[in-house]
């Protein structure tokens, strides 16, 4: 449930001018109101319909609101229903210890002070839309922790199948080569031919090595700072993917910022990039990274298939870990995400407060361009 959602408010009474009068007080409140002119009438609504708030009235044929509160109360489901009985008649304390034992939360009489009926029923309205996003966010939080579990046995088996099948077979093959070599009878040049070899699988290696550390946690987004590890990082998405990425920063000699804000921007615009490569058949990508008025500004944006309304309202169960995770990291610095569709395209955008790390000098950026060797797409 968003903040703006309406709630349900049932308003129980055996006469419809109360009804028609609570239904003008309440009005006000934007929310959804629901009357019923008996207390069969208000299980029945109860039984289709959830509600956050049950206004009703003590004295009713059949059955009383007393009577209707203890039913309600023995359903599990409604047992945080908030219950304001109002009443004209029953209005000694033992009417209203009466009301409370029977799990009320109010109990108001006649004539009703319309500010203080609405203030009351405002209340208990914004109390059931907190309980249910909790609920939602709760769920969201479950999912999203199942998804990284998931995610992490997946990234280790890619992470074993990368050493085993091409690590490991570049040491098992300088290992054959090295056994296989007799120094004691073979010729120099023989040697000379095995060394080389050797050394040639092993360079392969090492720079394998260095490409998954590097795909991992880049060194120099440490060292040197956001500007050269991102275009380090595009530069070789756009190499991989063949996805035309174009990359702009403003001011375009770009300052560092707190470490933990880098981290977060590149970690964000890398796994934007992800999902264009996986999912958006683009042909062109663009990132922009702007620092103005305390903020860092930035949004990653494709000529791809776009998004459903679901995923960029991020409703539960339409988005996948890695957006849950996008959020999850801008939240932690009290930032903001929004996707939208760009007719055609995606457009991830977000924003987070910054604080500079370093004077504004800014990093001066660095050629890294052979920092890694490229392999054709990774298995992401």
């Amino acid at each position: 449930m968003s903040a703006h959602e309406k709630v349900n408010i049932l308003m129980v009474d055996d006469q419809p001018a109360k009804l028609l009068s609570y239904e003008a007080i309440l009005g006000e409140l934007g929310e959804n109101l629901i009357k019923a002119n008996s207390g069969k009438e208000a299980l029945e609504q109860l039984l289709t319909t959830d509600v956050a708030v049950v206004l009703m009235d003590v004295s009713m044929p059949d059955i009383d609101g007393f009577e209707l509160a203890d039913m309600i109360r023995q359903h599990p489901r409604f047992q945080k229903v908030a219950i304001i009985f109002i009443s004209a008649i029953h209005l000694t304390d033992l009417d209203r210890l009466k009301g409370y034992e029977r799990g009320a939360v109010d109990y108001i009489s006649v004539p009703v002070n319309p500010e203080l009926l609405r203030a009351k029923v405002s209340i208990f309205a914004e109390l059931h839309r907190n309980a249910l996003q909790l609920e939602t966010l709760n769920a969201e939080l479950r999912s999203l922790s199942a998804s990284i579990i998931a995610a992490q046995d997946e990234e280790r088996r890619r992470i074993a199948r990368e050493l085993h099948d091409s690590l490991g077979q570049d040491l098992a093959a300088a290992k054959m080569i090295l056994e296989g070599l007799d120094l004691r009878t073979a010729s120099a040049p023989l040697i000379s031919r095995a060394t080389v070899e050797a050394c040639s699988i092993i360079d392969h290696a090492m720079q394998q090595v260095r490409s998954m550390s590097h795909l991992l946690h880049p060194p120099m987004l440490d060292e040197v700072g956001l500007h050269s590890a991102l275009r380090w990082y595009v530069d070789g998405f756009a190499k991989r993917s063949g996805i035309e990425t174009l990359l702009e920063f403003q001011p375009a000699v770009f300052p560092r910022v707190a470490s933990e804000v880098e981290r977060t921007i590149f970690r964000i615009i890398q796994e934007a990039l992800t999902n264009v490569w996986r999912h958006s058949k683009a042909q062109r990508a663009w990132i922009s990274v702007a620092k103005r008025d305390g903020q860092v500004i930035s949004s990653v944006r494709d000529d791809g298939t776009g998004i459903s309304a679901d995923i960029a309202e991020f409703r539960p169960g339409s988005i996948g870990v890695g957006i849950s995770g996008m959020r999850q990291r801008v939240k932690e610095l009290a930032g903001d995400l929004g996707l939208t569709n760009a007719e055609p395209g995606t457009i991830v955008r977000f924003t987070l407060p910054v604080r500079t790390a370093v004077p504004e000098a800014a990093s001066v950026p660095i050629d890294l361009s052979g920092a890694f060797v490229e392999r054709g797409k990774p298995d992401r």
